[in-house]
């Protein structure tokens, strides 16, 4: 059974206003039929209030937000059980809708960000897997539909849920956010892939990797995991860790320890052997 004191707690920011729509028991089917559709199909959906409607078994939280830094929310489950189906499901526990508020008549950039769609497994006693994001779906002006490529995976099987299209996503971890106790806080300290000092906060565009911290994105011009082109990023969580890590350094007048003494002798010794 649901309990109606379980709730989840998420990390927001955002440099536009916007619309937080969050819903229940939403099916699989019609959230990827949804997705695809133009970006004022979401304009329209979301001011007449009939976003997924009659596709969604309880609507959840509702918030119209000018930009803010990180601001904390919580959303309680719902008191009714969720019907998700026997595995593979047919529906997505809890899906997550964060669109950009446009004034009537503007006109925006194609490749501008205008939504972006997160969907969360919630954990129960059919899939007992810790609670995390499925996929996450970046909606652009031109219509275009981009999967967010998270790359640390969870350990354990991947949940079965009637999805082809991000079957591939289905055991990964968040990034945004992740399982802690009574419910979400902002991600772990996952690290970047390039410097393995700085905690990891860009999704680089157009491939969609999440792999880099920003200071080292200033020095790239290719994703150091497909070698494609960086046109553009997303930031995945706050960067305020770089004036702490830029203070720490000004005091000591030293580099950042990138790892420890007995990880270096143990990479040392791998490297002489020519072990990788």
């Amino acid at each position: 059974m649901i309990r109606k004191n379980i709730y989840l707690r998420c990390t927001i920011s955002s440099q536009v206003p916007y619309t937080l729509q969050a819903f229940w028991g939403v099916s699989i089917r019609e959230l990827h039929h949804f997705l695809w559709k133009a970006w004022s199909s979401f304009q329209t959906a979301v001011n007449d209030d009939s976003l997924l409607r009659g596709h969604y078994q309880h609507c959840g939280l509702t918030l119209h937000e000018t930009s803010h830094t990180e601001k904390t929310i919580q959303m309680f489950m719902p008191e009714g059980k969720l019907d998700l189906g026997t595995p593979p499901r047919h529906c997505y526990p809890l899906v997550i809708f964060l669109i950009r508020d446009t004034p009537e008549n503007s006109t925006l950039h194609p490749d501008e960000t205008v939504a972006l769609v997160n969907v969360v497994h919630i954990r129960d006693n059919v899939c007992t897997l810790p609670t995390n994001i499925l996929a996450q779906y970046l909606k652009q002006a031109n219509g275009q539909l981009s999967s967010l490529k998270q790359l640390y995976l969870a350990t354990g099987n991947a949940l079965s849920y009637q999805d082809d299209a991000c079957s591939d996503d289905a055991s990964q971890r968040a990034v945004v956010l992740d399982n802690s106790g009574n419910g979400f806080i902002t991600g772990q300290e996952q690290l970047c892939v390039v410097c393995q000092y700085y905690p990891l906060s860009r999704a680089l565009l157009p491939c969609r990797h999440t792999c880099i911290c920003a200071s080292c994105f200033g020095k790239l011009e290719t994703c150091p995991m497909c070698r494609s082109p960086i046109k553009s990023y997303f930031c995945v969580r706050n960067e305020d860790y770089l004036a702490d890590c830029a203070l720490g350094l000004e005091k000591t007048g030293t580099s950042p320890k990138r790892q420890s003494f007995s990880q270096w002798i143990q990479n040392s010794i791998t490297e002489f052997l020519g072990l990788h």
